[in-house]
């Protein structure tokens, strides 16, 4: 007898098992498929269109970037900054929910030992049996099994695994700002440098300029107004040099936050010297799909919550459960362990909703709509990566034609002060002349080293633009 039945058990167990399985092949569950993005085509708005597959962004920031200090400070930043430390704490998080969305084939499993004891009515049937208690010992485990009918556990890990890229983009991104912003802002110290010097250096000839211009008032030459405008062109010039100072001061604590370091000054070259000999290969605006950290995790995005659709659609199927449970039962503690106090328990159910409230067509609903907003910030991220793209490649173009004016400009200047200072010694020009032609020279040489930090600052924008920096 206890032959049959145990035959009778295991060949349920199998049937409910074949089942599952059986059914397990009926995935609804869709595919994802990236969108046709018609729109985001032409995403570079220049004249020589791309056709090569090749981009800048593949460059190493270690080859774009030929300054020592500047590499030293990149390397310390991507070690020490706090949001590239944040950012690895994200993928941490993000890879946990990643292994148990792949642990979601697998079946759980608990186990217990409880002792019960209970107090009984003794007029009660089961009181007077039991002599009013009874004690229970129990040593067992039990497990369940869902199968995956409709794709729902799939498109969970699925979806898990997309959260994980995510944050593994996301990380990148922010590596990609990094360098770009450690490499701005010492571009920016380099500058600022430059022109302090000119600055100074202006000041020296200005206070020159004022002894020889009282020199000239007491030849009667000038009156004691061209003293008085020299003397405030040199107050000016003494002015300005304590704003750059504190710029410097100022730019030098900004760099320290992106180092994650306390303030203080830092080493570096000069602006003079800065050449970035990398082709500005653009690459096809296919490559933004690789290359862009941010263009990435917004694709992740979608698949996220289009795997999260497929999970929401498939609630309203019904689920298969296989729970199954067993160990040791007896009345006696001695006993627990004899054959005679085994058990053993199978279910094998069906569940399917029927009325809920309107939770589950809720949820669906909701999944709907944040896939068509994940769509949409998939298609925004594309158009603002080739805007960004298309900005800066017109700057640096539009900045190098600049620089050669600034130039020009300088030249005709100092040339313009040189000869005004002359011809005023010698009675034949007006101290206004030489005034203005001085005030200009000073603008238009930090107009010169703002023209280089732009060419700079550009090619910077467009390596992070293309999505450089991180690989």
């Amino acid at each position: 007898m206890k032959s049959i039945i145990k035959h009778t058990f295991f060949g349920k167990t199998i049937l409910i098992i074949v089942m599952a399985f059986t059914l397990q092949s009926c995935f609804v569950a869709k595919e994802y498929e990236r969108p046709e993005l018609a729109e985001t085509q032409n995403l570079f708005r220049t004249d020589n269109l791309p056709t090569d597959s090749i981009s800048m962004a593949d460059v190493s920031w270690k080859t774009l970037f030929t300054d020592s200090y500047l590499n030293q400070y990149i390397e310390e930043g991507l070690q020490n900054n706090i949001d590239i430390r944040v950012a690895l704490q994200q993928i941490i998080s993000a890879e946990a929910y990643f292994k148990q969305g792949k642990a979601g084939y697998l079946p759980t499993l608990t186990a217990k030992a409880t002792m019960t004891h209970q107090e009984l009515a003794r007029n009660s049937q089961f009181g007077s049996f039991f002599n009013g208690a009874i004690d229970q010992y129990e040593l067992s485990g039990s497990l369940s099994w869902e199968a995956d009918i409709w794709g729902k556990i799939r498109s969970n890990k699925r979806a898990f695994q997309a959260g994980y890229l995510q944050s593994v983009a996301a990380h990148q991104a922010v590596k990609t700002q990094l360098i770009s912003s450690i490499a701005a802002t010492y571009y920016q110290l380099l500058a600022l440098d430059a022109q302090l010097a000119i600055t100074e250096k202006t000041i020296a000839t200005r206070e020159s300029s004022v002894e020889t211009i009282k020199a000239l008032k007491d030849a009667g030459q000038v009156t004691q107004v061209a003293v008085d405008q020299n003397i405030a062109q040199y107050n000016n010039a003494k002015a300005l040099q304590v704003d750059l100072e504190a710029a410097i001061f100022r730019t030098e604590n900004t760099l320290s936050i992106l180092l994650g370091k306390a303030p203080q000054h830092f080493e570096r070259s000069e602006i003079d010297v800065q050449v970035i000999d990398t082709d500005l290969k653009l690459g096809v605006p296919a490559t933004l799909l690789r290359n862009r950290p941010d263009v990435m995790a917004a694709e992740y995005g979608l698949i996220e919550s289009f795997e999260l659709a497929n999970v929401a659609r498939s609630n309203f199927y019904p689920s298969l459960t296989l729970t199954g449970s067993g160990g040791f039962q007896s009345l006696e503690l001695d006993e627990l362990l004899s054959a005679n106090s085994l058990f053993a328990t199978l279910v094998g159910g069906l569940t399917q909703p029927i009325f809920n409230q309107r939770r589950i067509k809720t949820q669906n609903e909701v999944a709907k709509a944040q896939q068509e907003q994940a769509l949409l910030n998939f298609k925004k991220s594309l158009l603002v990566a080739g805007n960004e793209v298309s900005n800066a490649l017109y700057t640096y173009t539009a900045e190098t034609k600049k620089f050669e004016y600034r130039q020009n400009e300088v030249e005709a200047l100092r040339n313009a002060e040189s000869n005004s200072e002359e011809l005023l010694k010698n009675g034949y020009a007006n101290y206004l002349d030489l005034l203005t032609a001085r005030q200009s020279e000073l603008s238009a040489e930090l107009n010169v080293i703002d023209s280089k930090l732009q060419q700079l600052l550009s090619v910077v924008n467009l390596y992070e633009a293309l999505g450089g920096g991180w690989k």
